[in-house]
Protein backbone atom coordinates (compact mmCIF):
# COMPACT_ATOMS: atom_id res chain seq x y z
CA UNK A 1 0.00 0.00 0.00
CA UNK A 2 1.62 3.24 -1.28
CA UNK A 3 1.41 6.43 1.09
CA UNK A 4 -0.75 8.97 -1.02
CA UNK A 5 0.92 11.91 0.78
CA UNK A 6 4.43 10.13 -0.30
CA UNK A 7 4.00 8.10 -3.61
CA UNK A 8 6.93 9.82 -5.61
CA UNK A 9 10.55 9.86 -4.33
CA UNK A 10 10.17 13.88 -4.91
CA UNK A 11 10.02 16.29 -1.50
CA UNK A 12 6.32 17.23 -1.15
CA UNK A 13 5.42 20.83 -1.52
CA UNK A 14 2.94 23.35 -0.33
CA UNK A 15 1.29 23.31 -3.76
CA UNK A 16 0.61 19.26 -3.40
CA UNK A 17 -1.00 19.89 0.27
CA UNK A 18 -4.79 20.06 -0.36
CA UNK A 19 -6.89 20.91 2.52
CA UNK A 20 -10.08 19.42 2.45
CA UNK A 21 -12.06 22.84 3.03
CA UNK A 22 -15.33 21.84 3.29
CA UNK A 23 -14.70 18.94 5.54
CA UNK A 24 -12.86 21.29 7.71
CA UNK A 25 -15.60 23.54 8.01
CA UNK A 26 -18.06 21.19 8.24
CA UNK A 27 -16.17 19.78 11.48
CA UNK A 28 -15.66 23.06 12.83
CA UNK A 29 -19.65 23.47 12.80
CA UNK A 30 -20.07 20.71 14.35
CA UNK A 31 -17.51 21.35 16.86
CA UNK A 32 -18.92 25.10 17.60
CA UNK A 33 -22.35 24.16 18.19
CA UNK A 34 -21.37 21.41 20.56
CA UNK A 35 -19.36 24.24 22.49
CA UNK A 36 -21.84 26.60 22.09
CA UNK A 37 -24.77 23.74 23.11
CA UNK A 38 -22.69 22.84 26.27
CA UNK A 39 -22.11 26.10 27.93
CA UNK A 40 -25.40 28.08 26.32
CA UNK A 41 -28.56 25.96 26.83
CA UNK A 42 -29.60 25.31 30.45
CA UNK A 43 -30.15 21.62 31.16
CA UNK A 44 -31.57 21.00 34.50
CA UNK A 45 -31.22 18.21 36.32
CA UNK A 46 -34.07 15.90 35.91
CA UNK A 47 -35.88 16.95 39.13
CA UNK A 48 -35.86 20.78 38.23
CA UNK A 49 -37.03 20.17 35.54
CA UNK A 50 -39.86 18.23 36.44
CA UNK A 51 -40.04 21.30 39.58
CA UNK A 52 -40.12 24.47 38.12
CA UNK A 53 -39.87 25.86 41.53
CA UNK A 54 -36.36 24.94 42.34
CA UNK A 55 -35.08 26.41 38.99
CA UNK A 56 -36.70 29.85 39.91
CA UNK A 57 -34.95 29.52 43.41
CA UNK A 58 -31.81 28.84 41.74
CA UNK A 59 -32.06 31.82 39.06
CA UNK A 60 -33.80 34.00 41.86
CA UNK A 61 -30.22 33.67 43.75
CA UNK A 62 -28.02 34.48 40.50
CA UNK A 63 -27.26 37.45 38.50
CA UNK A 64 -28.86 35.92 35.29
CA UNK A 65 -31.52 37.03 33.39
CA UNK A 66 -34.28 35.00 32.58
CA UNK A 67 -38.14 34.61 31.67
CA UNK A 68 -41.02 33.56 33.90
CA UNK A 69 -44.31 32.36 32.73
CA UNK A 70 -47.01 32.08 35.00
CA UNK A 71 -50.06 30.17 33.43
CA UNK A 72 -52.72 30.67 35.44
CA UNK A 73 -52.76 34.11 36.09
CA UNK A 74 -51.34 34.60 32.07
CA UNK A 75 -48.37 36.86 33.20
CA UNK A 76 -44.69 36.97 31.30
CA UNK A 77 -41.83 37.92 33.77
CA UNK A 78 -38.16 39.23 32.70
CA UNK A 79 -36.09 38.95 35.90
CA UNK A 80 -32.21 39.68 36.70
CA UNK A 81 -31.25 37.51 39.31
CA UNK A 82 -34.27 38.55 41.97
CA UNK A 83 -34.70 41.62 40.46
CA UNK A 84 -38.15 41.59 38.13
CA UNK A 85 -37.45 44.32 35.13
CA UNK A 86 -40.76 43.80 33.42
CA UNK A 87 -44.26 42.18 33.65
CA UNK A 88 -46.60 41.77 30.60
CA UNK A 89 -50.04 40.02 30.33
CA UNK A 90 -49.77 37.13 27.69
CA UNK A 91 -51.77 34.33 26.06
CA UNK A 92 -50.25 31.02 26.26
CA UNK A 93 -52.14 27.56 24.95
CA UNK A 94 -55.96 27.24 25.09
CA UNK A 95 -57.09 23.39 26.47
CA UNK A 96 -56.95 21.26 23.21
CA UNK A 97 -52.79 22.90 22.96
CA UNK A 98 -51.69 23.67 26.72
CA UNK A 99 -48.35 25.13 26.95
CA UNK A 100 -46.07 22.63 28.55
CA UNK A 101 -44.39 23.46 31.40
CA UNK A 102 -40.98 23.48 32.99
CA UNK A 103 -37.30 24.71 32.50
CA UNK A 104 -35.86 25.41 29.18
CA UNK A 105 -33.72 28.23 27.77
CA UNK A 106 -34.06 30.38 24.49
CA UNK A 107 -32.91 27.97 21.84
CA UNK A 108 -32.82 30.49 18.46
CA UNK A 109 -34.22 33.83 18.30
CA UNK A 110 -35.54 35.10 15.04
CA UNK A 111 -36.69 38.22 13.83
CA UNK A 112 -39.45 37.18 12.14
CA UNK A 113 -40.79 33.75 11.66
CA UNK A 114 -43.82 31.68 9.81
CA UNK A 115 -45.87 29.50 12.29
CA UNK A 116 -47.71 26.60 10.76
CA UNK A 117 -49.84 23.48 12.07
CA UNK A 118 -52.71 22.19 10.90
CA UNK A 119 -55.37 24.78 11.31
CA UNK A 120 -53.03 27.50 11.26
CA UNK A 121 -50.25 29.30 8.44
CA UNK A 122 -49.25 32.57 10.32
CA UNK A 123 -46.73 34.55 8.27
CA UNK A 124 -44.28 37.04 9.57
CA UNK A 125 -44.41 36.18 13.20
CA UNK A 126 -42.05 38.95 15.00
CA UNK A 127 -39.33 38.58 17.46
CA UNK A 128 -40.09 34.56 18.32
CA UNK A 129 -37.47 32.82 20.22
CA UNK A 130 -38.16 29.39 20.32
CA UNK A 131 -37.30 27.41 23.25
CA UNK A 132 -38.41 24.13 23.23
CA UNK A 133 -39.34 22.80 19.77
CA UNK A 134 -41.96 24.35 17.98
CA UNK A 135 -42.63 26.29 21.27
CA UNK A 136 -41.72 29.99 21.52
CA UNK A 137 -42.35 33.26 23.08
CA UNK A 138 -43.49 35.68 20.24
CA UNK A 139 -45.06 38.91 19.05
CA UNK A 140 -49.04 38.31 18.11
CA UNK A 141 -50.58 41.00 15.84
CA UNK A 142 -53.68 38.92 14.89
CA UNK A 143 -55.30 38.95 18.58
CA UNK A 144 -55.94 41.25 21.55
CA UNK A 145 -57.08 38.78 23.56
CA UNK A 146 -53.81 38.86 26.30
CA UNK A 147 -54.86 37.30 29.62
CA UNK A 148 -56.93 34.93 27.66
CA UNK A 149 -54.90 31.45 26.63
CA UNK A 150 -55.59 31.14 22.82
CA UNK A 151 -52.68 30.08 21.21
CA UNK A 152 -51.75 26.47 19.90
CA UNK A 153 -49.03 26.47 23.10
CA UNK A 154 -46.96 29.40 22.37
CA UNK A 155 -46.59 32.37 24.90
CA UNK A 156 -48.12 35.42 22.35
CA UNK A 157 -46.96 38.62 23.70
CA UNK A 158 -48.07 41.57 22.07
CA UNK A 159 -45.75 43.11 19.20
CA UNK A 160 -44.34 45.95 21.16
CA UNK A 161 -43.29 43.66 24.11
CA UNK A 162 -42.00 40.66 22.41
CA UNK A 163 -39.68 43.38 20.85
CA UNK A 164 -38.23 44.56 24.04
CA UNK A 165 -37.85 40.71 25.55
CA UNK A 166 -36.12 39.93 22.08
CA UNK A 167 -33.30 42.50 22.01
CA UNK A 168 -32.91 41.71 26.03
CA UNK A 169 -32.78 38.25 26.00
CA UNK A 170 -30.29 36.20 24.29
CA UNK A 171 -30.02 32.45 22.95
CA UNK A 172 -29.20 30.38 26.51
CA UNK A 173 -31.82 32.88 28.81
CA UNK A 174 -33.64 30.11 30.91
CA UNK A 175 -37.24 30.30 30.14
CA UNK A 176 -39.50 28.62 32.96
CA UNK A 177 -43.13 27.99 32.88
CA UNK A 178 -45.09 26.94 35.53
CA UNK A 179 -48.40 27.20 36.66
Amino acid sequence: MQNSFNSSKRKPSPKSWQVPWSRLASTALIVAAIAVGTNTFLTPPESAASNPNATVASLKRSERRWIEIRLRSQRLFAWEGDRRIMAVIISTGKAGTPTPTGSFSVQSKHRVARMQGEDYNVPDVPHAMYYSGNYAIHGAYWHNSFGIPVSHGCINVAPDHAAWLFNWATVGTPVVVRD
